[in-house]
């Protein structure tokens, strides 16, 4: 299995021509603005709106703490023989399921579960339950920590993990080694259960990459929490708009979606024949890392100007709109992890699971795993696999504007809500092109 190879087909895929998809597409998100503009006139994303509350049978499983602890001790159980397989297991990534648990169900599949049930990763997080276990027997609250996390950290050290997991991915020498894939597992887990033990749970909610990425999805899932604390079901705009901001804010949503645009772009053919030319392993590493770095430097700057580029407000409130308005990007990330990773997950998630029939490489044949083959479900319909690729990034853009657009209703003086938007209206039709562009043409 290669861990880059994304099963993510050109512009073939698409039932319709790229140029129609493009312009469809922009016509979409340019027509969305202009009925929120005369339609939605004042602030209706709501938070704390008491939504509809989950059945009571759901809630108690769902909050029962010998759930939570089954869950935690099946997770860390879990890690441990994946970190046990990446060591003692087969050194060829073609033969080892390590490099595709983290990329495609670490960092795909439990983001695409957070769409769907929430912010995951804080149930499943093996570093949480080794921190809780730990905090039981010392019998101290995993809440607090002996020091005080500094407030201007922000999430700046989850965009560091970010870096370095995406890094790893597009632009290390070998993506695909399963010694360096352990090595980023293993240090990952040191750290966040270090930060933990260092400075509480928020450490895991502001630093920890994983959690940070799965809740700032997991704020697009219906799934909330009521002013009691127990789940309900609210319109998934309304759990978005209380996504918590502060340092880094933009920085997260720039790395998460500069990254996938990079990987999309890195297909082009004169872009792998440049790597090629570059010469040898360090010229082309340090070829892509700056390509990957530019990108996400493009995504930040571009948001903080276009997010910045209003009237009526002070300077010193013009410069806090980019990390206010941050979490509008989450839609749009969601659309391109949905459009950029599906057959991904979908595909080589199988593979992964297959490779499980003999992990260490001693003749098993686990469960009988080896005798399968992976089912090439979306491949095999590239018609069907544009139109949800098209969709994804269409619906994610259309709600991203809903999202800036009630934001903006509560951040602009009255004279300027509308003025206010239309750098940032140009930035989401500049991004649904070069999304679709990338994705397709690539």
């Amino acid at each position: 299995m290669t861990p880059l190879a994304h099963g993510l087909g050109g512009a073939a895929d698409l039932p319709i021509p790229l140029t129609y998809a493009l312009i469809g597409a922009a016509w979409a998100l340019t027509f969305s603005f202009a009925v929120l503009a005369f339609a939605w006139r004042e602030p209706r994303l709501d938070p704390r709106s008491p939504g509809v509350p989950v059945p009571a049978a759901v809630r108690a499983v769902a909050d029962s703490a010998i759930v939570r602890a089954a869950i935690g001790a099946g997770s860390v159980a879990a890690v441990a023989v994946v970190l046990a397989i990446g060591v003692f297991g087969p050194s060829d990534p073609a033969a080892n399921p390590v490099p595709g648990v983290v990329y495609v169900f670490l960092w795909v599949g439990v983001m695409a579960a957070s769409l769907l049930a929430g912010p995951v990763w804080k149930m499943l997080s093996p570093a949480r339950a080794i921190h809780r276990a730990g905090c039981r027997v010392l019998g101290r609250a995993p809440d607090a920590g002996p020091l005080r996390y500094p407030g201007s950290w922000g999430r700046w050290p989850a965009v560091a993990g970010l870096v370095t997991f995406v890094w790893l991915e597009l632009a290390s020498p070998e993506p695909g080694s399963v010694t360096a894939v352990t090595v980023w597992l293993g240090g990952y887990l040191i750290v966040t259960v270090a930060g933990l033990c260092a400075f509480g749970t928020e450490w895991a909610e502001q630093a920890d990459p994983l959690e940070v990425f799965s809740s700032l999805l997991g704020r697009l899932s219906p799934l909330g929490r009521g002013a009691d604390g127990a789940f309900v079901l609210r319109a998934p705009l309304a759990n978005l708009a209380g996504t918590p901001v502060g340092p880094g804010s933009v920085a997260v949503a720039a790395t998460l979606l500069g990254s996938t645009a990079f990987d999309s772009f890195s297909l082009f053919p004169w872009w792998r024949g440049l790597l090629a030319d570059a010469g040898g392993s360090l010229a082309r590493t340090a070829v892509s890392t700056t390509g990957l770095l530019a990108f996400i430097a493009i995504v930040g700057v571009s948001f903080r100007f276009a997010a910045a580029a209003t009237g009526g407000l002070p300077r010193a409130e013009r410069l806090r709109l980019p990390t206010r308005l941050s979490y509008t990007l989450t839609p749009i990330i969601a659309g391109y992890v949905i459009a950029h990773y599906l057959t991904f997950l979908v595909e080589k998630g199988q593979a992964t699971v297959i490779l499980f029939a003999d992990p260490f490489g001693a003749g098993w044949n686990v469960c009988g795993l080896a005798d399968r083959e992976v089912a090439y479900l979306l491949s095999a319909h590239p018609a069907l696999l544009g139109t949800i690729k098209v969709l994804a990034v269409v619906t994610g853009h259309v709600l991203g504007v809903a999202a800036a657009h009630d934001r903006c209703l509560r951040l602009l003086p009255r004279a300027h809500r509308l003025t206010g938007q239309l750098a940032l209206m140009l930035l989401m039709v500049g991004y649904t092109f070069t999304g679709l562009y990338l994705l397709f043409d690539a």
